[in-house]
């Protein structure tokens, strides 16, 4: 079974209602696209009962069809989910998982309805607001403090997906000649680019933090804590796309977290009560940073571009200060 948006619709209703996710006596009426998607192929399915999504993992990123993704991706989404189930206030944060069909690499969870994600931070003048910002870190809190090890026990390690990650945070940025022309985003950033491309202590750095990414830790990790995983809907935020999760360090979410309030240009007052909303005393706060610093540089000089309202010389003091995390000065 291969989704498109002009899949027979026929042919899909004789689908779900093999896989149990919709009644014999139901019939598929539209395939729509409910947004973008990075790694994997989305639809919403509207039947006459009911609306589910539906996501499929090609053996590439979605967005970018030239890189190779390992396809389990999505049994590593189905399992976080199903994780989660086991929390009674899950809900609150995330889709309910409906199936999962392994052979042909398809995921169904619960329709959270129209909604837009919160990549708008990025514009200036944007920010969340304290209430948002609680449910966010209460959701990184129950992730990382309520799922305790026995709950992780067969837990997939998502190794080929993380390998993949490693390359696009740890490596690919910082390649001298990598193919990819920073001047086509912003005019003169190639050649800022190339200080932190060919600083000794930040690439010694980088592969330090690199090896302890792909190291296994105790604590389970949405993996893309971004704004682009983050759903405002009319049941509040929800928080979706967890196929890079896998079980590591809890420091490496709250990294990828802050790392992207820095770039929105959120409130450093805001940023500074983050420590006071985990529960866990035992954090390493220098780690932390350190992963901010790793997710900055690469969003602002890698492949994986966002939609930044920044100027040259805003991304350049942005740079500096990413790369003086890292190397925890």
């Amino acid at each position: 079974m291969i989704l498109s948006f002009g899949i027979d619709k026929n042919i899909l209703s004789e689908y779900l209602i093999r896989q149990n996710l919709i009644s014999p006596d139901d019939k598929v009426l539209e395939v729509k696209k409910p947004g973008e998607g990075n790694m994997n192929f989305v639809a919403r399915i509207v039947t006459r009962e009911k609306k589910i999504i539906l996501k499929q993992a090609n053996p590439f990123v979605q967005k970018y069809p030239h890189i190779a993704a390992p396809v389990e991706r999505v049994i590593v989404e189905s399992q976080f989910y199903q994780t989660i189930q086991q929390l009674s206030n899950a809900n609150e944060y995330v889709p309910e998982p409906l199936g999962l069909d392994p052979f042909n690499h398809i995921i169904a969870i619960e329709d959270l309805g129209e909604g837009n994600d919160f990549t708008f931070l990025y514009q200036k003048g944007k920010s969340l607001t304290e209430k948002q910002l609680n449910h966010l870190l209460s959701f990184l809190d129950l992730l990382h403090n309520k799922i305790k090890p026995h709950m992780l026990v067969a837990y997939p390690d998502n190794l080929k997906l993380r390998r993949l990650n490693h390359e696009h945070l740890f490596s690919y940025p910082f390649l001298a000649e990598n193919g990819f022309d920073l001047d086509t985003v912003t005019s003169g950033l190639q050649e800022i680019s190339m200080h932190y491309k060919t600083d000794t202590e930040l690439k010694s750095k980088l592969e330090i933090l690199g090896q302890l990414y792909l190291s296994e830790g105790d604590t389970l990790l949405h993996g893309d804590y971004y704004p682009g995983s983050w759903l405002h809907t009319t049941d509040g935020i929800k928080v979706i796309d967890p196929e890079f999760s896998h079980v590591g360090h809890k420091e490496f979410d709250l990294g990828i977290f802050i790392a992207h309030l820095k770039m929105s240009q959120a409130n450093e007052k805001q940023i500074e009560t983050i420590p006071s909303h985990n529960s866990n005393k035992k954090l390493n706060w220098n780690l932390v940073y350190q992963f901010v610093g790793v997710e900055m540089l690469r969003r602002l000089i890698g492949l994986a571009q966002l939609p930044l309202d920044l100027t040259l010389s805003e991304k350049e003091v942005m740079l500096k200060e990413a790369m003086l995390f890292v190397k925890n000065k």
